[in-house]
């Protein structure tokens, strides 16, 4: 295939906001790709480049733009890839200028389009729609095979190109290869916000029982851990490997009789009262540069397990809530499961919150005891209850301090995920310490994709923020319509990436929400 034709599909998708018809022009471009061509056409498709990055700057990418195009496209596919993987393995003195010179030749023979195209890619900002749900249904259509299995292959492998590969290749046969591994992380599964305990147990309950399992929400580091015999890993939430700031963990699960396990779970610090201690007290655990001795003392951490994923070699991810609950329940000490109710009565689930609002915790998580774990899902079977009203929100530009902030970036343009963009919902600099004004003003000068002397200084959506805020209102100012009112930052959440920040729709279910709270017989809709 040539680049060409991913770059009109590219730019064909990034044109329409039917989500029907992307996923017919991504299937389209999947039927037509060789064998030899899925692996890296579909990440690229995704705006992925196989292998990771090429070791150039921004700079030195933004200006191959200039090169003069090819009048004709020639570039294939296959032998565009070849080249750029040769890149990494340019190493030592001059590799800059090498890798410059191969991408130069590389560039020339590209079109104009072609080279709009590539430098998206290599620079990660080929932001087109084709995000993994689009993907996992363009993938069944062009395959014909049932879009659950995609959904259930992606999930274990935690990756596209190996997925359309073997779903184009063997059908439904090739997604069934996908299985469960010890020591090869998966996506978490993630909850949705709900209001309080009633509606959750209305959308929740198992027919007949009415039951709902309500847990303590946790104010930690997600971690996924997996066990076989007396090794240990620990996965942070984004498949890092983060055992090594967290020895007594591993020594607490290596002395687990099971041979072999596969747990998700929180891990968190505790004051000497028993209250949690704050989210970036835990985070400083994982510092690489840390002594980890001196970090264990100061700041012991305590594991709580909600859900099994494995066991003796047994797969549970298909089970239901309730099965891979009781099974935990036999293998593991009370002491590492997070506490848990499960009830049909609002007025116990009540009550359970106050008591962990009381301990100092987030909320409550509320889970369907009847649902399978759905790795990398937002789904509608587990909901998350904060009585305070928070979004995580990306970053999209912030502007210099003035006074006690001069020489910080400190006013933060926020924005929730809406298609394959953002869209801004206001601005704060409320809510920053002395310290995270330093730390972000470093994490956002290299994320800077405009003039960082300017007084507004854009930059890549990929930090997210946890903004606490007192309502939502009406604005004719920002696209969507909506505007943050008293807007504060609780925290950076480094545990997430910008495809996790929440969605406008979110926010608008909570105005419209908020709405009807404020004017029962009706109001405004949004």
């Amino acid at each position: 295939m040539r680049i060409g034709r991913l770059a009109e599909v590219s730019t064909a998708l990034a044109a329409t906001r039917s989500r029907t018809a992307k996923v017919q022009l991504l299937a389209e471009c999947l039927r037509e790709f060789a064998p030899e061509e899925r692996i890296a056409g579909t990440a690229w498709l995704s705006g992925n480049l196989p292998g990771g990055k090429l070791g150039l700057g921004p700079s030195a990418i933004h200006a191959l733009r200039g090169l003069p195009p090819a009048a004709v496209s020639t570039l294939d596919l296959v032998d565009t890839q070849r080249r750029l993987d040769g890149l990494k393995d340019i190493k030592g003195k001059g590799s800059a200028a090498q890798k410059q010179a191969t991408l130069s030749a590389l560039f020339s023979l590209a079109t104009d389009a072609e080279q709009d195209f590539l430098a998206r890619l290599l620079l990660g900002e080929l932001r087109q729609g084709a995000l993994e749900g689009l993907m996992a249904d363009a993938i069944a259509l062009a395959a014909d095979v049932p879009v659950k299995d995609v959904r259930r292959a992606l999930m274990l492998a935690g990756a596209i190109p190996p997925v359309a590969d073997a779903a184009l290749r063997e059908g439904a046969l090739g997604l069934t290869h996908f299985r469960l591994n010890l020591f090869e992380p998966v996506s978490p599964m993630l909850a949705s916000p709900t209001d309080d305990v009633d509606t959750a147990l209305a959308a929740l309950s198992v027919s007949g029982a009415g039951e709902a399992v309500f847990e303590y929400k946790l104010d930690g580091a997600r971690v996924q851990i997996h066990k076989h015999g007396g090794d240990v890993k620990i996965y942070s939430r984004t498949g890092r490997d983060v055992g090594f700031s967290l020895p007594e963990i591993v020594q607490a699960v290596a002395a687990l009789p099971t041979a072999s396990l596969i747990l998700d779970g929180e891990v968190l610090a505790f004051d000497e009262h028993g209250t949690p201690r704050a989210f970036q007290d835990s985070m400083r655990r994982f510092g690489r540069k840390l002594d980890v001795d001196d970090m264990q003392a100061q700041i012991p951490m305590s594991l709580f397990c909600f859900d099994c994923l494995h066991a003796d070699g047994i797969d549970m991810i298909d089970r239901p809530t309730a099965e891979r609950h009781a099974l935990m329940t036999q293998l593991l000490p009370p002491a590492l499961i997070v506490p848990r109710l499960v009830t049909a009565q609002p007025d116990a689930a009540a009550e359970f919150l106050q008591t962990a609002l009381a301990r100092g915790h987030e909320g409550l998580m509320a889970k369907a005891l009847d649902a399978p774990y759905e790795a990398g899902s937002r789904g509608a079977s587990w909901l998350k209850i904060k009585v305070a009203h928070t979004l995580d929100l990306v970053v999209l530009a912030a502007e210099w301090g003035s006074g006690r902030r001069q020489g910080w970036l400190s006013n933060l343009h926020l924005g929730a995920r809406s298609g394959d963009g953002f869209v801004m919902l206001g601005k704060t600099f409320k809510g920053l310490t002395d310290d995270l004004l330093k730390w972000q003003t470093e994490q956002l000068l290299a994320l800077a994709t405009s003039d960082p002397h300017a007084y507004e200084v854009q930059v890549k959506p990929e930090l997210v923020v946890e903004i606490a805020f007192n309502e939502l209102q009406a604005s004719s100012r920002y696209p969507g319509g909506l505007a943050l009112r008293f807007a504060r930052v609780l925290r950076y959440r480094d545990d997430k990436s910008a495809a996790d920040a929440d969605t406008i729709e979110t926010v608008r279910a909570i105005a419209a929400k908020q709405r009807k709270d404020h004017d029962p017989g009706g109001g405004i809709a949004i």
